[in-house]
């Protein structure tokens, strides 16, 4: 097979898949993601806590999962259990990191990592306190086109990133999830952080961001759910993120599209976990560059999509830093960054003006590079 069309996009997996992974939390997220791309990579889950347990009941005859705990301190009592994988709502996230990281225990946080930028600084200050390792499940950068397209980068195909963008127009309902109809910050701070994470990791770090949301009349939900955020980055690249939840015409009028594009190529696809939600169906990509003796688009096939494929990334490159005694590339620190980001859109927002990223929290600079 050609070069061009071998992509390296699949997660990176550790030597050692062995270690004890235990669960708190038991819900959508965790039965259609973690436990599918946990039970895909090999994954050893030893225990799943929830605070109802006969959730925590289900998902564990489900998956075979051999224990149910009843407590957080039965928990971390486990000798078995390395990493805690924490999937609960921003607020609730800090305190089970305090006792998990004075456990000696090394954590998965959810995204996103604080509902305020201190509460995430917090996270951060706890894990290097602690001496463990700590990162986010901002999985997305391993969606299958995602990674891809980080691939060509990588390769010097598209010379110079100088555009990023994402546009997807679906129907979401926020409101089949209780705790986000009465939140204030929703369409970005529980969504398009992803697509920020995914342009930061492509792209790298934006200085700052002009950013507008609007609601839909007659939406049950108190926030946003359509946004329009323009990234600016250091010289003349530019990112665009639009966002739209509220299409209200048939599923096969629905996309979700990305392009990137360089001084020597350009990058386009679709993100297909969005297509025919919750089904979905697999990423698609194409490319061009100046750097190949080719005028076509390239169209490699690619395999697996953002739900459940990528949730093997995050939890991976947790191994893996624990395995090679480094800082994840998702690390807690690196994702003080893409909340920067996105707690800049909110305040361009609410202040109808461009917002520097270093007026939001002051953060050391990491690049997993």
């Amino acid at each position: 097979m050609n070069e061009e069309m071998q992509l390296d996009y699949q997660p990176r997996l550790p030597r050692d898949r062995s270690r004890g992974i235990a669960i708190i939390g038991a819900g959508e997220i965790v039965r259609e993601a973690h436990m599918p791309a946990y039970r895909m990579a090999g994954f050893n889950v030893v225990g799943i806590l929830n605070r109802t347990r006969p959730r925590a009941e289900e998902i564990a005859r489900q998956f075979g999962i051999p224990k149910v705990y009843d407590s957080l301190k039965q928990l971390l009592d486990d000798p078995e259990v390395e990493i805690v994988d924490i999937a609960l709502s921003a607020e609730l996230q800090p305190e089970v990191v305090r006792e998990a990281t004075r456990a000696g225990k090394h954590v998965l946080c959810q995204k996103p990592l604080g509902d305020t930028y201190e509460s995430a600084r917090s996270i951060v200050e706890m894990c290097d306190a602690a001496g463990v390792k700590g990162a986010i499940n901002q999985q997305m950068r391993w969606a299958p086109g995602i990674r891809a397209s980080h691939s060509i980068i990588k390769r010097g195909w598209l010379g110079e990133p100088i555009q990023a963008a994402i546009q997807v127009n679906v129907n979401t309902d926020f409101a089949s999830w209780p705790f986000l109809r009465t939140i204030d910050t929703l369409e970005i701070m529980y969504h398009s952080i992803h697509y920020m994470d995914s342009i930061r990791f492509l792209f790298g770090t934006p200085t700052a961001v002009f950013a507008d949301g609007a609601r839909y009349p007659g939406q049950s939900c108190r926030g946003e759910t359509r946004t329009t955020i323009h990234l600016i980055f250091p010289g003349e690249a530019r990112g665009l993120i639009h966002d739209n939840h509220n299409h209200w015409g048939p599923k096969d009028d629905w996309y979700a599209t990305f392009r990137f594009e360089g001084t020597r190529g350009i990058i386009k696809g679709t993100n297909g976990a969005l297509y025919n939600y919750p089904h979905g169906q697999v990423d698609t990509l194409s490319y061009l560059s100046k750097e190949i003796a080719s005028e076509e688009w390239i169209t490699p096939t690619l395999e697996g999509k953002w739900f459940p494929h990528a949730f093997m990334g995050t939890m991976g490159e947790l191994m893996l830093a624990i395995e090679e005694d480094r800082e994840p590339e998702n690390s807690v620190r690196d994702n003080l960054l893409t909340l920067q980001t996105v707690f800049a859109a909110y305040r361009s927002m609410a202040e109808r003006r461009v917002v520097q990223l270093d007026e939001i929290g002051r953060v050391a600079s990491y690049d997993p590079a």
